[in-house]
């Protein structure tokens, strides 16, 4: 897959098949659309292209909103639509600038002109330009007079729900995996980098790896507990982890730490990629460190039941 930095770095392929959208997730929804695309590329010896936005057009078309979170950063986005077959990636600058084009300049110069476009996917209730003006109708009024061919691929569904970004989105923050897994189609990660921490878990029998998430605008899943798969260094591992204040132990701010079965290594520093796979309780206060300690004992012991079911 190339990936483009901007509009203008793209380099024009034959029989371009392209669609535009945000692609927060990588959804089924959007794998779809992408499915689609890829299918037509291949059936006029074309190459399907993507266009994209960092960052995220409501940040900053409404930079107050600072409850936005994103199911990707920037890297994990190009590698689901790189493992998605894309052949072409376009991440353009999203600006107050570039939001005020209006729909006919984007089909003409972008679409037309940047692009040469001879299909275009867009998915169910797709708006594009200024004010969210252009349509799915005025692109179907537009394409033969720009020479190219259009359509809509209607919403995907899951047990009747439509999905969205801002569904899954909504899942992980009540802390419900299972829909969050389900909508997305695969299982819901995020990296972060092992740091030093209290040791306490040591102290339990329990040690952890506490991670730092750089990316401020990672969406991470309600506190609690949960049962996990942890990658490093490529090898992947069965685990637990809580994510939250550590109320117990009267700690603040944010603890993300990941209790990794069957490993004894020192990783500080390191990279630690989480797989969430299933919640096993809120995040609570116990009346002491033996009552903590039985809590983790049991959530071990669930841990390695659903772990052992998913094999």
């Amino acid at each position: 897959m190339k990936v483009y930095n901007s509009i203008n770095e793209f380099v024009k392929v034959s029989n371009a098949v392209v669609t535009t959208g945000t692609f927060d997730g990588v959804h089924l929804g959007h794998r779809s659309i992408i499915d689609r695309l890829n299918k037509i590329a291949r059936s006029i010896s074309g190459e399907s292209v993507i266009l994209t936005f960092d960052p995220h057009p409501r940040m900053v078309l409404f930079p107050d909103d600072n409850d936005l979170k994103l199911l990707n950063t920037r890297a994990e986005k190009i590698e689901l639509l790189r493992a998605a077959g894309v052949d072409n990636l376009i991440i353009h600058p999203f600006s107050k600038e570039f939001s005020r084009t209006t729909s006919i300049e984007f089909i003409r110069d972008t679409l037309v002109g940047k692009f040469d476009t001879k299909r275009l996917v867009i998915g169910h209730n797709h708006h594009f330009g200024r004010n969210r003006e252009g349509t799915f109708e005025h692109l179907v009024e537009f394409g033969p007079v720009y020479g190219f061919e259009v359509e809509e691929i209607p919403a995907h569904e899951v047990d009747s729900i439509e999905i969205s970004s801002t569904k899954i989105r909504n899942a992980l923050t009540e802390g419900d995996i299972q829909t969050a897994n389900a909508f997305l189609g695969n299982t819901f990660s995020f990296t972060g980098k092992v740091i030093e921490g209290k040791k306490l878990g040591r102290q339990l029998g329990y040690p952890t790896a506490n991670l730092f998430i750089a990316d401020s605008f990672k969406i991470l899943p309600a506190y609690g507990v949960y049962v996990v798969k942890a990658i490093h260094n490529g090898i992947e591992y069965g685990g637990m982890m809580n994510i939250g204040t550590n109320p117990t132990t009267d700690s603040f701010g944010l603890h993300i730490e990941v209790n990794i079965f069957d490993f004894d290594r020192e990783i500080y520093g390191d990279n630690l990629t989480v797989k969430v796979l299933e919640r096993l309780r809120d995040e609570k206060k116990f009346d002491g460190l033996p009552s903590l300690i039985r809590a983790i004992d049991e959530d071990k012991i669930q841990s390695l039941e659903v772990l052992r079911k998913l094999k």
